[in-house]
């Protein structure tokens, strides 16, 4: 296709998405839900032909020189399949959040004001490689009344049209408007640009991928972008913090796996629990993680014979998404929570330490989305959360901010009923 049949595709996308989303904010909680375990079902029935799918973008992976981590997230297996199919059973599960009464106002004039709970109308979602985020945003967007549209990376192509067509197969079978879930059927980066100048069809963008991915849908957009641009996530080990727990903690933040944005990139030790910093180094080299260092944990391990590399102060403040963390030693907590908040990009932050005082101190000062005492960062998750699978971790402040799941894909709107009045 030419430039002029991507504009008027994408365009003509954006206007049915539209006309599909006034239907959707109608639609009962009971079609909704029929819906999604239909999908459920089809998903499973399907292993197969996404197998196949996938096995077409892995192959293509390899041409196109992925790194281990992109090449991780856009794999399928049986059991992921299995465990999205579950996600979208348990996303049926949850209450409907459109038409609830947020709040109740009394107005002067005496009549019936309330704030109700409605959706937002279309949401554009821009991802890379994991193939899964289809059916994530799919199910999320239609249970709190949103039209979509997709728009998935080359990178997972096969395995995103295979999807799409699931989905469409199931809203057919449950009467839904099959223009609620659409899928832009072409790679080329024009779609993008088009699709991000429609904003009198298309209400919010929320990009999921790399940096550079985020920041030219932020640049190039005229609708409202809802995003974070990266994950740089710290384990902070207090003086006061349990030796076990903060190796526990540290482990399954960093090595878990590496390659998401919630994983720990950043390991922060208190002075008085430099002590401490030996055995969690070697509990990181075990596992196969780089470790870089400043002065003050270079002197502490170097008779370690572990292998250490001198850290930058970029290394602080770089996602890795791989098996490699900054390691640093500070004064006090004051000093840990300056670190944190000059570095951090606002997602999640952990602190490990058995004084109330301390965790109360971080839990307030450090500026971050999500912020955890005496648990790992790999919990800053939609699904951790129990919001059902997430379309998405936000580090604006404004509308939404951490894991976003129905309520955050929600606005709302005030209702009124009067009894006459008159101003």
């Amino acid at each position: 296709m030419d430039t002029d049949q991507i504009t008027q595709l994408v365009v003509d996308i954006a206007k049915r998405a539209r006309a599909a989303s006034l239907e959707l904010a109608a639609l009962d909680t009971k079609t909704k839900n029929q819906f999604l375990n239909q999908l459920a079902d089809k998903l499973v029935a399907s292993t197969d032909a996404i197998l196949a799918a996938n096995a077409l973008d892995l192959e293509a992976a390899k041409a196109l020189e992925l790194s281990g981590p992109m090449t991780e997230r856009l794999t399928f297996t049986p059991e992921r399949i299995a465990t999205m199919a579950e996600g979208v059973r348990q996303v049926a599960a949850l209450p409907d959040p459109v038409g609830v009464e947020i709040e109740r106002l009394a107005p002067p004039k005496g009549f019936d004001l309330r704030k109700i709970r409605v959706p937002i109308g279309v949401i554009g979602i821009i991802y890379e490689s994991r193939p899964n985020v289809t059916i994530d945003c799919a199910i999320l967007c239609l249970k709190s009344g949103n039209a979509s549209i997709l728009r998935g990376g080359k990178e997972a192509f096969h395995s995103n049209m295979t999807l799409a067509e699931i989905i469409k197969e199931a809203l057919q079978a449950t009467g839904i408007h099959e223009d609620a879930v659409q899928f832009i059927p072409t790679t080329d980066r024009w779609a993008l640009n088009v699709l991000l100048k429609q904003d009198d069809t298309i209400h919010c963008i929320i990009p999921r991928g790399g940096e550079s991915l985020i920041r030219f849908t932020v640049e190039n957009s005229r609708i409202p972008v809802i995003k974070h641009y990266t994950g740089v996530c710290s384990v902070y080990i207090d003086a006061a913090a349990d030796p076990d727990m903060a190796e526990a903690i540290l482990i399954n933040s960093k090595c878990q796996r590496p390659s998401v944005c919630n994983a720990a990139e950043n390991l922060i030790v208190h002075q008085d629990a430099a002590a401490q910093l030996p055995r969690l180094a070697k509990a990181l080299h075990d596992h196969g993680v780089e470790l870089r260092v400043d002065a003050h944990a270079k002197a502490l391990l170097t008779a370690s014979g572990l292998p250490l590399v001198d850290a930058t102060a970029e290394d602080f403040a770089t996602e890795y998404t791989d098996m490699i963390i900054a390691i640093g030693i500070v004064p006090d907590i004051k000093a840990a929570i300056e670190l944190i908040n000059a570095n951090s990009s606002g997602h999640t932050e952990c602190i490990v330490t058995e004084d109330a005082a301390a965790a109360r101190q971080f839990l307030t000062s450090v500026d971050s989305a999500a912020v955890f005492h005496n648990a790992s960062t790999r919990f800053s998750d939609g699904f951790e959360f129990g919001l059902g699978a997430e379309i998405g971790i936000s580090t604006d402040r404004l509308h939404a901010r951490g894991p976003m799941g129905l309520n955050e894909l929600c606005t709302y709107k005030y209702v009124i009923h009067g009894t006459g009045e008159t101003r």
